[in-house]
């Protein structure tokens, strides 16, 4: 999994009625755009995270796409 800053990470919810936590990457703190990453969610939390297999990159470019 690769991201730059301002992709999204979407992580999608694993159980019945649980819905989709979408952040945006503030800061790529692995290498050549490899976790982890910081990510700021909507309501300004920001938290550190590795994702795991639940998870997927929008990138910047696609998002606008969209």
């Amino acid at each position: 999994m690769r991201a730059s800053k301002g992709d999204k990470l979407v992580q999608h919810g694993r159980v019945v009625g649980q819905h989709d936590q979408e952040s945006e990457v503030v800061e790529v703190m692995g290498e050549k755009g490899e976790p982890p990453y910081r990510v700021r969610f909507p309501d300004g939390h920001e938290a550190i995270m590795s994702p795991g297999p639940d998870c997927q990159v929008k990138h910047q470019k696609n998002a606008r796409q969209q």
